[in-house]
């Protein structure tokens, strides 16, 4: 096993045939999952509108450095289709981005260092 890396992914697709069963819960359970309860966790967050047309999950994904972000997109959007499959939700293709947080660089705007202006 090679040096882990933390990735952020998130996940995103579109819901398609869901029953009006699936709609019924999405829509009482929307507030629970808005801008507020985004946020990044192994579990994985679920976020969408009352519309119920696209949704996305934000995950934390910890993976070998050496497979990259190609392989955590992978491993979070077979959570995505898991938990989706769980819940009974139809949907779509699922697309993800990667961010690896370990080679992201920080850029602190504002703050100066000692003897700046």
């Amino acid at each position: 096993m090679g040096t882990q890396h933390t990735y952020r992914v998130i996940v995103r697709g579109t819901w398609e045939g869901l029953t009006d069963e699936a709609r019924e819960r999405l829509l009482a359970e929307v507030e629970q999952h808005g801008l507020a309860g985004m946020q990044f966790s192994e579990e994985g967050s679920l976020t969408y509108d009352r519309v119920l047309k696209h949704f996305s999950f934000r995950y934390v994904v910890v993976s070998d450095a050496e497979d990259g972000e190609e392989m955590a997109s992978a491993i979070a959007e077979d959570r995505a289709e898991t938990a989706l499959r769980k819940a009974g939700y139809g949907h779509g293709e699922l697309r993800s981005t990667a961010t690896d947080m370990d080679t992201m660089k920080i850029n602190f705007k504002g703050r100066r260092g000692p003897g700046t202006a």
